[in-house]
């Protein structure tokens, strides 16, 4: 369960000043969390923590009579220090742990767990610190290569967009059910071509690496598919025959995996128009949510024909087919996959995004610029969400790049 969204978000949104009520790119940042990117050791004054905790064990039995003993306690300072600490300040930790232990307990010989028992009960103390936090360390060491594992994963499939790129501008915030793998089912693009600049999301039935997988194959056959065929509705087939391709593989290896589809929204935003004009762009819409054309007058659906998902087009045989579609020059189209749609409040309804929009652009048209509209989708369904966001959750906003009409 995905419960703290904003810091589990990838985005394409640039690293530049926004304007104000606009979030910054920080906001707009990596999907891991940053805390666990921090080590312990490495997170302010924390470190401090055993040294304080050194200070007041021996200052209460220098304090204290001879009948209350409490500086056998310092027992606990290394191992503190294993969970806070790197290795080396451990290791310091551990040896003034021992040297405070000897001197203050000079001065009362003899008392209770003093003495010889209780040196060689704070020195191994010491020692276990010490192997305890080398192990930590290393588990440290392994989990940041698992990340950048599943870092190098995501960025295979979903590959970093330019915010300004083939003629467009565009945000896009992903969200993913498993945090720890950082992609899902969930997939996007952007493919300039000869024909016009193209854009896929789409959304693999089910969830785990076999859904990654399938999304990954997917993702493949759009960029080049989108940069050769001439007709959207093709690049569609190409796509459809992939996944069929990719399943027959996977069962071939003997997986008792059933067949997946997946669906997808295609646009394509032809070369032939101006940037500062109304314009029309294709669309094949596989199974898809309904695109929606977000400007400072409303909210609209792109309407168009329907086709079944990815994988089941050869079901039926016929072929989908693209449908021009006006846009005017100051809308931005925005793309969601149903983790978007589907999060529930806690009277089980789902989430109203048409109508969150109309009502959030009546109060301010200019949140149809695509930064805004990314980051007040996937924040109102993070809020609409009661139990969190069990499902992968992809935001994308794109319109004509205005400034190259300037």
């Amino acid at each position: 369960m995905v419960k703290h969204l904003m810091e589990h978000l990838y985005t394409t949104a640039p690293a530049t000043a926004l304007s104000p009520g606009t979030p910054d790119a920080a906001a707009l940042a990596d999907p891991a969390h940053s805390e666990e990117r921090v080590p312990l050791h490495h997170r302010g004054l924390l470190p401090l923590l055993p040294a304080v905790l050194l200070v007041i064990f021996a200052t209460v039995d220098v304090a204290t009579s001879e009948g209350f003993r409490s500086i056998v306690w310092v027992v606990l300072v290394p191992g503190l220090a294993a969970l806070l600490c790197g290795l080396r300040a451990t290791a310091v930790y551990s040896v003034l742990t021992v040297l405070v232990y000897a001197v203050v307990d000079v001065r009362y010989p003899g008392g209770g767990f003093t003495g010889l028992p209780g040196l060689i009960l704070v020195t191994v103390s010491g020692l276990g610190a010490l192997a305890v936090c080398s192990a930590r360390l290393r588990a440290l060491r392994r989990t940041d290569h698992i990340r950048e594992i599943a870092e190098t994963t995501r960025r295979t499939v979903l590959r970093p967009l330019p915010s300004h790129w083939a003629g467009l501008e565009q945000a896009a915030a992903y969200t993913t059910a498993d945090v720890a793998a950082q992609v899902g089912g969930d997939f996007y693009d952007i493919q300039p071509s000869p024909h016009g600049s193209r854009l896929v999301l789409g959304d693999v039935q089910g969830k785990g690496l076999d859904a990654v997988a399938c999304a990954s194959a997917l993702i493949g056959s759009f960029r080049e598919a989108a940069f050769y065929e001439a007709d959207l509705a093709d690049v569609a087939l190409r796509m459809d025959q992939r996944l069929r391709r990719h399943q027959e593989h996977v069962q071939a290896l003997g997986s008792d995996e059933s067949e997946r589809f997946a669906t997808a929204a295609l646009i394509n935003f032809p070369t032939t128009e101006a940037a500062d004009d109304d314009t029309h762009v294709e669309l094949v819409n596989c199974g898809h949510l309904t695109p929606l054309a977000v400007g400072p007058h409303g909210v609209r659906p792109l309407k168009g024909d329907a086709a079944l998902p990815l994988g089941m087009l050869g079901l039926t045989g016929e072929a989908p087919t693209s449908t021009l579609v006006p846009v005017r020059a100051d809308e931005t189209l925005l793309l969601v996959s149903d983790g978007v749609t589907e999060a529930r409040d806690a009277a089980g309804d789902f989430y109203p995004l048409a109508e969150d929009l109309a009502a959030a652009l009546h109060r301010d048209p200019a949140l149809a610029e695509p930064r805004r509209l990314v980051w007040h989708v996937r924040a109102a369904a993070a809020r609409h969400a009661a139990n969190g966001l069990t499902d992968d959750t992809t935001v994308l906003a794109v319109r004509r790049n205005h400034d190259l009409a300037a």
